[in-house]
């Protein structure tokens, strides 16, 4: 079966390569083969609105865009194409994911894999504006045509145009099979998720990273850290933080069977390394200037001002204190009510405490709370209604009100950004897979936050099996790997571990050929490890390394498996 449909998609791209790119790329071709008005529901596509031009570059390809409206509606939506050339395209059509509150407006993305790809402005010119600055038609007043294309409308209509342009584009029949690709990571890897939600059906391969999804207690949780400390009353130097980190990597990092500076297993760390015992120890940092350059909740930095930003720090020296780690431990707990039920999950042992970063006044010498905006402008416009860009306090804000503000964003949002629906029926009946990673220290959007839903999904969608066989049965499509000792969509400079860069290879593999990634490829690319090749485990299997050797086993822990598992009883609603 396999290769007969390979037959038939090597005789279409023989007659697709027969034309060339400028025979194609002409406005009168992009227009016949828009599809007819009418075809594709809730759409009015332009044809007058069309242009067309050839980009000669390490890919040569056909520079496409159209605008569209919605029926009923006095709005514009501009997409935007790259066609490669017919002698490149492989019958693939790619979507990128963006980052923080901006979509991706690069459409060049799958050229590298013979696919087409595109772009879309998301009608409230998201090429020139952040979704963040739309939210809001005045105080008081959601944006919510604005909400629901960032949320997952612009990037599905963008690809139900475009596969269908695609086919006319290249004379190919109706029911040719374009295999469909989405990539991202941090908001990317939401939008993904939105798309295997919303619109299962068009897509065969989606890999989603560190996704920031259940938007409402992510946003809301990057504020967990400031209220730690305020609530502890001790704003800890950046430096007495460092140093808990430090050494908890050196401690934790031999319980993975391996001494190689990273925390393979966070799990062992969690349930075996007391930060108590890091009162005391001495700690030093030269003094230093730092230049923040903005905002992008997608990025390793979070934003603490619009624009770009020089501050001061001092040296730092001095010792651990009992408030420090009692605020590193706070924060590795994760938010916890008044009574006692849970709000949220925490990051994982060894990661930083980039939210908890502190400011410096030289007028009192003195280490002061910075709330983290990320978290601050999120609660004064999409909670609060209020164009602001950050809380100018938290006075009075305690742990519930944290809950609160959640529970009102996830409310409020449910059905357009929280983008946690764990039913995927018409994306598994489609054939769809979904290749899923996460940094296991992640210290901007925590990874427990990602074996929670997959396990969501697991217990929704395979109710009546027993555990083994529902993560059997799940596995056929959906996978998870978490990455040793890796940061926020990218690797971490405090551990030397392995990240993934194959991954679109890998995924076209396992939705064109079948191979099924029963390890996911990961590269170190630093320390005394450099160039070595980790094939990573998939969840819930763990990693270790027997006898400090060269070869990662995957191995099933019960307690540590555990040790990942969140019940949000803070919520009435449950929180998937």
């Amino acid at each position: 079966m396999r290769q007969s449909s390979r037959v038939v998609v090597a005789a279409l791209a023989a007659t697709a390569s027969a034309t060339s790119l400028a025979d194609v790329c002409t406005v009168s071709n992009v227009q016949a083969a828009l599809p007819a008005n009418g075809t594709l529901l809730g759409i009015a596509l332009i044809p007058s609105s069309v242009t067309a031009n050839t980009v000669s570059s390490t890919y040569d390809y056909c520079n496409v865009t159209a605008t569209y409206t919605h029926p009923g509606k006095d709005d514009s939506v501009i997409v935007w194409y790259s066609f490669p050339s017919p002698d490149s395209f492989k019958n693939r059509f790619y979507v990128g994911g963006g980052g923080g509150y901006t979509l991706n407006s690069d459409a060049t993305g799958g050229l590298s894999y013979g696919a087409a790809s595109g772009v879309t402005n998301a009608g409230y010119d998201g090429f020139s504006y952040s979704y963040d600055e739309v939210v809001l038609l005045g105080n008081g007043s959601i944006n919510y045509d604005a909400t629901y294309m960032f949320g997952y409308k612009a990037l599905g209509e963008m690809t139900v145009v475009g596969k269908a342009l695609a086919k006319g584009f290249y004379s190919l029949s109706t029911d040719t099979k374009i295999y469909t690709y989405f990539e991202g990571c941090s908001d990317g890897g939401r939008e993904g998720w939105s798309q295997v939600q919303r619109w299962g059906e068009e897509y065969d391969g989606v890999i989603a990273g560190a996704p920031a999804f259940r938007y409402a207690h992510q946003q809301v949780n990057h504020l967990f850290s400031n209220v730690v400390e305020k609530t502890l009353d001790y704003y800890p130097p950046p430096c007495e933080l460092d140093k808990i980190v430090n050494l908890t990597i050196a401690a934790c990092d031999p319980l993975d069977g391996r001494t190689d500076s990273v925390v393979s297993r966070t799990d062992l760390c969690k349930l075996n390394f007391n930060i108590s015992s890091t009162i005391g120890s001495s700690y030093y940092c030269a003094a230093e200037n730092s230049t923040s350059l903005g905002f992008n909740f997608g990025q390793r930095k979070n934003k603490r001002s619009s624009s770009s930003t020089t501050s001061y720090q001092p040296a730092q020296s001095g010792t651990v204190s009992a408030k420090g780690a009692a605020v590193a431990q706070a924060i590795y707990d994760g938010l916890l009510t008044s009574n006692g039920t849970r709000g949220y999950l925490g990051y994982q042992p060894a990661c930083s405490f980039e939210d908890a970063t502190t400011s410096y006044d030289s007028s009192t010498d003195s280490w002061e709370l910075d709330i983290t905006s990320t978290g601050g402008e999120y609660v004064m416009k999409f909670v609060s209604e209020l164009d602001a860009d950050n809380l100018s306090t938290l006075d009075n804000v305690t742990y519930d009100t944290l809950v609160e503000w959640m529970n009102t964003a996830m409310i409020r949002y449910l059905d357009s950004l929280q983008t946690t629906l764990p039913d995927l029926t018409p994306f598994v009946n489609s054939g769809g897979k979904v290749l899923h990673y996460h940094g296991e220290s992640d210290d901007s959007i925590p990874t427990g936050s990602s074996v929670h839903y997959y396990d969501s999904v697991r217990t929704i969608m395979y109710p009546d099996l027993s555990y083994n066989e529902s993560v059997d049965a799940l596995g056929d499509w959906y996978r998870l790997f978490l990455v040793p000792g890796a940061a926020h969509c990218g690797t971490n400079t405090l551990q030397p571990g392995p990240y993934p860069e194959d991954n679109m290879e890998i995924m076209i593999d396992w939705v064109e050929n079948g191979v099924v990634p029963t390890r996911l490829n990961a590269t170190v690319s630093s320390g005394t490890y450099s160039g070595e090749t980790q094939m990573l485990c998939p969840w819930p299997l763990r990693p270790y390394w027997p006898n400090n050797g060269t070869t990662m086993n995957c191995q099933y822990d019960q307690e540590s498996i555990d040790s990942w598992t969140y019940t949000f009883d803070a919520f009435k609603l449950p929180v998937y």
